[in-house]
């Protein structure tokens, strides 16, 4: 199976399935069978959900994404991402647990597992910061200048689903890099192409430490990030007769800048889709009454949970109806450029029928748009035999990186890049 990696998309679809398309004509032994986008996809529909996408207004545009939302375009290959902290946050939202963006596009959700054929890909949207990262889901559209940044932060409880796994991961995804990285690859050369990382990199304060979790956690094969819009490479070896790690980071879809890479990996036969993961189903059935909406740290308890008996209720559940993701579904008008005024949508809360029809498939309750008073502590039920996960780490906050594209801009500007 090859499959393509691509850094931050930005919204960018047209240029990276065309550039895939040349690579494929001019090597007659390359054909692509998935794409994957390791976040800032930028999924954005219509006007309204520009609106949600915190960038500078510079940066602000329909790019392509829409065309492929409307059925105007098809993505020729099954392309999967996550988000990152330039997403069109109210569309993802709507699709938390994960689902079709678009035909043949796939959102991983927050946080989430897929197979691929016998692949199996787990991917955490949204970057890491320490203020908001044991709260929960708090925030609704349509979102206010605070909101509109706090939305892409990475949350625990979303990690520590993700640390329930006990299957082999193939491939994993993050936005941003797992701390401590840069120790694993030629920091030199990274610091002296990027001179803005380097406090941070010698403080080892770069990256997100949730992810590092995960990735000695779970151990994949390879390990893909984007975000700092530059390529690294590092490997990591897990013991001193463990597993190794392939870490690559890459850049956005520019001209000139090394936004893609293709891997062969071993797999059965194809043909490939893109499917439910029983394992995965399983936690989130164990833990979604956990699901937090508070604006302040939720009260957890450890409680060991039988995820056996839930992961043969979804055996039993897959058997019946088979492992595909619901169909997808458009729950606004697209943009049209031909009439390119904002159309008279709803902005608050959508209920997604995907969603929807997961939840139900699941019997689970739809939590997405409850509230609770930002006063008001949550008592959750969640088990962690990672307890360390829990703690307060105070000296966590690293640079803040919301907004690259600016800071690379500083940086040209003083000479120093």
């Amino acid at each position: 199976m090859k499959i393509a990696i691509e850094g931050c998309m930005h919204g960018e679809l047209d240029k990276v399935y065309e550039t895939l398309k040349r690579l494929e004509e001019e090597d007659e032994n390359t054909k692509i069978d998935l794409l994957l986008c390791c976040g800032d996809f930028q999924a954005v529909r219509d006007l309204n959900d520009l609106e949600s996408l915190n960038v500078k207004s510079k940066y602000r545009s329909m790019n392509s994404f829409w065309k492929y939302y409307s059925g105007q375009a098809v993505a020729p290959y099954p392309t999967i991402f996550i988000g990152g902290n330039h997403e069109a946050s109210n569309y993802l939202y709507e699709l938390y647990y994960g689902g079709w963006a678009a035909p043949n596009i796939y959102f991983m959700g927050f946080a989430g597992v897929v197979k691929f054929g016998n692949i199996r890909i787990g991917g955490l949207s949204g970057i890491y910061k320490q203020q908001h990262y044991a709260l929960g889901h708090f925030e609704r559209p349509p979102y206010n200048e605070s909101d509109i940044r706090s939305i892409y932060h990475v949350r625990e409880y979303d990690v520590l689903k993700l640390m329930q796994i006990e299957e082999p991961i193939d491939i994993f995804m993050s936005h941003d890099w797992p701390l401590g990285i840069t120790e694993y690859g030629n920091w030199k050369k990274l610091v002296s192409e990027k001179p803005f990382f380097k406090e941070e990199v010698e403080k080892r304060s770069l990256g997100s430490r949730p992810a590092a979790e995960l990735l000695d956690k779970l151990k994949p094969p390879y390990w893909f990030s984007a975000h700092l819009h530059c390529k690294f490479p590092a490997i990591i070896q897990h013991g001193e007769n463990g597993p190794v790690t392939k870490f690559l980071a890459l850049d956005k879809c520019l001209p000139r800048r090394k936004f893609l890479q293709i891997i062969e990996i071993e797999s059965d036969p194809g043909p490939f889709e893109i499917n439910f993961d029983e394992e995965w189903l399983a936690i989130t059935r164990m833990l979604n009454s956990s699901f937090p909406l508070t604006r302040r740290p939720a009260k957890r308890r450890a409680e060991q949970l039988d995820k056996q008996v839930n992961r043969q209720w979804v055996q039993n559940k897959l058997s019946t109806r088979g492992p595909k993701p619901f169909n997808f579904v458009q729950t606004v008008p697209s943009y049209d450029p031909d009439h390119p005024c904002p159309t008279n949508t709803p902005i608050g809360h959508c209920r997604n029928p995907q969603t929807e029809d997961f939840l139900q498939f699941l019997e689970l309750s739809y939590l997405l748009d409850a509230t609770v008073e930002s006063n008001t502590p949550v008592e959750s039920t969640i088990y962690s035999a990672d307890a360390h996960l829990h703690s307060s780490n105070k000296n966590d906050e690293s640079i803040d990186l919301d907004d690259v594209d600016e800071m690379e801009e500083l940086t040209m500007n003083d000479g120093d890049a």
